[in-house]
């Protein structure tokens, strides 16, 4: 069984995006950090962190708050994984409104740090990013600068969970694009395997 991670970018939300947008975010659409897509700060993503074991938290409950370490079960990750943090954000705002992109819980940066020792390949989430404002990029350049990448605005990791999914492979193909911050990508969660 597979199910599709990738947010569904219309032609029409492409333009809504792009005439609603201020010159901040007129930037970010055109240089890849729309819909689904990878925060590269200009790193080269490997082939071969295409396909890797994934394992997926629901931290939906958690509501705003930062989502520590202690929240999750540690010990089920291990290097080279796809770690995938479900907040059910997409789930209840529309992408990029207003509350998409302010009211979702951030990933502690004792987290952060401690997923990026455990060097997993990537970190998914289904809402704009790990932290939030300044704190965004911060975020992203830390994790792109050890070789671990963000995967943003990713949809359906309910369907995992309804799945019961222990064990899956998610893959990841970005566009071959060089030198940008933002790459979009499509991800697919292939449920019943595991790498």
């Amino acid at each position: 069984m597979r199910i599709d991670l990738t947010y569904r970018l219309t032609k029409e939300k492409i333009s809504e995006l792009n005439a609603n947008a201020d010159s901040r975010d007129k930037s970010l659409i055109s240089f890849g950090h729309m819909g689904t897509h990878f925060d590269t700060m200009g790193k080269t993503f490997s082939l071969d962190y295409c396909e890797c074991r994934g394992v997926i938290f629901d931290v939906s409950a958690l509501g705003e708050r930062d989502i520590e370490l202690a929240d999750i079960d540690a010990e089920k990750i291990s290097a080279g994984d796809f770690v995938l943090f479900r907040t059910s954000t997409s789930e209840r705002y529309e992408y990029w409104s207003q509350d998409y992109s302010t009211k979702f819980p951030q990933l502690s940066w004792e987290l952060i740090k401690f997923l990026v020792a455990k060097k997993v390949h990537i970190i998914g989430i289904d809402a704009r990013g790990l932290r939030k404002g300044a704190e965004h990029p911060k975020a992203d350049e830390f994790c792109a600068s050890n070789d671990v990448f963000i995967v943003e605005n990713l949809v359906n990791l309910g369907e995992i969970i309804s799945a019961g999914a222990e064990n899956f492979t998610v893959h990841t193909y970005p566009l071959n694009l060089v030198g940008f911050s933002g790459i979009p990508c499509r991800v697919v969660a292939e449920i019943g395997t595991s790498k």
